[in-house]
């Protein structure tokens, strides 16, 4: 009775993590560039269950019962990195990438440049005049004067793109987009802010499109089942550690009751 128990709530904790997924993808249906996740999960290796109520030879002898689940658990949480639909713009500043491939941007935190990659290119031009993105951190490229990667900075001229993941400036060559990508999309983290952190980037593929937005991967359709789904697994759950817990009422306080 009391693995029972347990194989029922470590179902209830599964699917309440499930259901935050969930949640969490709903919630960004309409965020530039988010790739949705799902929660996979496994079940714990079996018990085996034996007892030495069997008596042979006048003595009690091992007795295989059988074997036990002890329920499910969580394994990881995997990302879908495919590429959401590109919607068209009015607005210069905005970029999307068409194939493999993140932007790279500089956040500046306690002294320190760390830099992160997203597929939200929802940009615009900061007070300082760089492009950054909605969180103020700046969009990194390789300058083609001096070939360092830097922050672009566009001050007050106007800017345009070409097939080449170039940026222009006035209709001057002036930067080139740093589209990274990752060999190993499993090594990339999510750090909030629709940024990923990742090590051993590698060039990517992907062609930059102005006056571009990338939609959110996310199937609301396919997200509303898999609410509903993982709501009525979590009810069943429940009921069953209810009646379990009725039951062991009853065994502690009925029965074997002397009247």
């Amino acid at each position: 009775m009391i693995r029972s128990l347990y194989t029922a709530v470590s179902g209830l904790i599964t699917m309440e993590a499930k259901q935050d997924v969930v949640t969490n993808n709903l919630a960004n249906a309409n965020t530039v560039g988010f790739k949705s996740d799902n929660l996979v999960m496994k079940k714990f290796d079996d018990v085996l269950i034996e007892n030495y109520d069997k008596i042979s030879g006048g003595k009690n002898v091992r007795n295989l019962i059988g074997s036990l689940s002890m329920g499910s658990k969580i394994d990881e949480t995997l990302t879908d990195f495919t590429q959401g639909s590109i919607q068209s713009t009015d607005k210069d500043t905005d970029f999307a990438i068409d194939g493999p491939g993140f932007f790279a941007v500089q956040r500046s935190t306690g002294g320190n440049n760390q830099v992160f990659y997203t597929r939200d290119g929802h940009f615009r031009v900061s007070m300082q005049g760089y492009l950054v993105n909605d969180s103020g951190d700046r969009v990194l490229g390789v300058n083609s004067n001096t070939g360092a990667l830097e922050p672009i900075f566009v001050g007050n001229g106007k800017i345009s793109s070409d097939p080449n993941n170039n940026l222009l400036i006035d209709e001057k060559v002036a930067y080139r987009f740093n589209i990274s990508d990752f060999n190993d999309y499993k090594a990339l983290r999510k750090v909030g802010d629709n940024l990923y952190q990742g090590e051993n980037p590698v060039q990517g593929t992907g062609v930059t499109k102005q006056k571009s937005l990338e939609r959110s991967n996310v199937n609301i359709i396919n997200e509303m089942v898999n609410m509903m789904t993982t709501m009525r697994s979590f009810e069943t759950s429940q009921k069953i550690v209810q009646s379990i817990d009725e039951t062991l009422g009853k065994a502690a306080n009925e029965v074997g009751t002397v009247r």
